[in-house]
């Protein structure tokens, strides 16, 4: 009996012994299933990311697009969006409303933003200088933020002029939300936008520029490395932007400049940095034989302001796509483990006149009605490559002075004369600037001018400045001497010295043997700027357009009219002038022409 126990309590043993044994063997075996599916899945999503693409080539020196691939499709910018943001803070900086030593303070909504970051703390400051060199190598979403804020009050402010600028230049498919880039379901963009963003801040801004080759800085400690790994690793490329999100894929815009070449190319949608940099070494280095070595195509200049409000308006507005961005947040790269989360090229003289036919021009003001009709409009011209905004006739009037025999008066009592400014240039014989003659024209503002003719004595204190109407430049002597030898058609700017006693009554004077009233001359107000002076009243008006688009801001409430004079060869040529400007805005002007290689000259009115 006690043998027989003991055997059934041995074979139990063994049977429960065998039965851990199986559910072991069978657990085990589960979870190496299960992980080996875990793995399968995860690497199956690793292998099936793949954000969509775009890609585009563009020639600089032509325009002309060299390689493309879905430029015009819809995509996501990431950090490309902080070139605009760096474009509109080179606007402040070109037009001295900011400088490089600025201290901007750190609002506690810049600070939170999510890394990449500098760091900052709410009620800190920190330089322009600073905060541009944090844009462009660590894509500093807080610095975004704090630039936003010290040019527009708050950053949807902001965004709304980032897109109003993106218009201005003819990205007409790219909407902003915010400065840094930050995720945002109607923050919009396509490649062939993003390519005339990359060439516009470098024809517009060539000083400020050179701040997307910074390849690293220090800040308050800390070693800051630039994300770009082309700049110094590819020969010729100085820039220009990064970007990485979820949704976007890596994203790049670069700069090249090898011998006389130059060209910009935009990758969106890369599926990680390493092959979203091969993609862009290979396209540059297979169209940058393609490309043209002289320049040849006009600056990317804006549209003015007040064209781009609608097209705002409309954006802000229009429907789109719904994508899911999976909690995903704007870096220009991945944050590495460990780390705490945190020239323009202006076209040459000899082009300029065909380079005006291809720019829009700015409204002008309306006329009086005694005065339209003399308004000429401009027909109808191509619109600039990459908008697909027509072309907007300019009306510009033609202002024809005549005047009779000069008599000439006892000066007045003692006053100071016409102020000079650093910019007035005293009017010499004017020679034509059409296309062929525009070099010709700025080597001779460097030359001496002509021996002047003496005037016949004069009454005492005479020449002095203190007539009525002052005196206007030597250069008018010839023909107001000539005039007092034998009266006929003079130039529009003719000497008078207007004391009562001697005054003259007004008179006609005979032109192509026909006696016709004289007309009435516009009386104009502030100081005058002239861009030029050309051999017909058509190539004037052109040089007026060109000169509204390279200082569209500038000019807008200008009054540009073209006048017509007779130049030493008795050959008549037409000035192209702007009236009604301040003493600084005149000023202003002509910098800003003289950068773009205009001709400008301030004449007090």
């Amino acid at each position: 009996m006690f043998r027989t126990n003991l055997a059934s309590s041995r074979g139990l043993r063994l049977w429960a012994l065998g039965l851990a044994t199986l559910t072991t063997a069978i657990l085990m075996s589960s979870e190496s299933a299960e992980a080996r599916r875990s793995k399968h899945r995860h690497s199956t999503a690793r292998e099936s990311y793949s954000p969509q693409f775009s890609s585009i080539i563009v020639d600089a020196n032509s325009g002309a697009v060299l390689a493309s691939n879905n430029p015009d499709a819809i995509r996501r910018p990431a950090s490309l969006t902080k070139i605009m943001t760096l474009y509109l803070l080179f606007e402040r900086l070109e037009a001295g409303k900011m400088k490089l030593d600025t201290e901007m303070e750190v609002s506690e909504r810049a600070a939170e933003q999510a890394p990449t970051r500098l760091g900052l703390r709410p009620g800190q400051t920190i330089r322009v200088d600073d905060a541009i060199k944090g844009l462009v190598t660590r894509s500093a979403n807080d610095a975004s933020v704090v630039i936003a804020e010290a040019i527009a009050g708050d950053e949807a402010e902001f965004a709304r002029l980032m897109t109003r600028k993106a218009r201005a230049l003819g990205m007409t498919k790219t909407v902003y939300r915010n400065a840094s880039g930050l995720p945002n379901d109607d923050q919009l963009t396509t490649a062939r936008d993003q390519a005339t963003l990359g060439r516009a801040i470098q024809d517009r801004f060539p000083r400020y520029y050179r701040y997307f080759s910074t390849t690293a800085f220090h800040f308050r400690g800390q070693s800051i490395r630039s994300h770009n790994r082309l700049i110094g690793k590819v020969e010729g490329v100085d820039g220009i932007k990064t970007g990485y999100t979820r949704a976007s894929g890596f994203n790049l815009v670069s700069s090249m400049r090898r011998g006389n070449r130059h060209i910009v190319g935009v990758v969106l949608g890369g599926r990680s940095a390493g092959s979203r940099d091969a993609v862009m070494r290979n396209l540059l280095a297979e169209n940058l034989d393609k490309a043209a070595t002289k320049r040849t195509v006009a600056a990317i200049v804006e549209r003015s302001p007040a064209d781009g409000v609608n097209d705002v308006a409309e954006a802000a507005h229009r429907p789109v796509a719904t994508v899911q961005l999976n909690g995903a947040i704007a870096t220009d790269e991945p944050t590495p483990a460990g780390q705490p989360a945190t020239r323009a090229i202006a076209p040459k003289p000899s082009l300029l006149a065909a380079a005006a036919a291809a720019l829009p021009p700015s409204s002008a003001k309306p006329e009086p009605a005694p005065l339209t009709s003399g308004v000429i409009q401009t027909p109808p011209i191509a619109a600039i490559p990459g908008s697909a905004e027509p072309m907007k006739p300019v009306k510009v009037k033609t202002v024809q002075v005549k005047a009779g025999p000069i008599r000439l008066a006892s000066a007045g009592p003692a006053q100071p004369g016409a102020p000079v400014t650093t910019n007035a240039i005293p009017l010499r014989a004017d020679v034509a600037e059409t296309s062929s003659a525009v070099a010709a024209k700025f080597a001779e503002i460097n030359q001496a001018e002509a021996p002047r003719v003496a005037m016949p004595p004069q009454p005492a204190n005479h020449g002095t400045g203190n007539g009525i109407l002052g005196v206007l430049p030597a250069s008018s002597l010839t023909a107001a001497r000539a005039q007092t030898a034998a009266p006929r058609a003079t130039t529009s700017q003719a000497m008078a010295y207007a004391d009562p006693a001697l005054r003259s009554p007004p008179q006609t004077v005979q032109q192509n043997a026909a006696s016709k009233p004289a007309v009435p001359v516009v009386a104009r107000t502030g100081w005058i700027i002239q861009v030029g002076a050309l051999e017909s009243e058509n190539e004037a008006r052109q040089r007026i357009d060109l000169a509204r688009t390279k200082a569209s801001s500038l000019l807008s409430k200008a009054d540009p009219f073209t006048e017509p004079v007779v130049a030493k060869d008795n050959r008549t040529l037409f000035r192209a002038r702007f009236a009604g400007l301040e003493r600084d805005q005149a000023e202003a002007v002509c910098r800003t022409l003289k950068r773009a290689e205009m001709s400008c000259i301030t004449v007090r009115n």
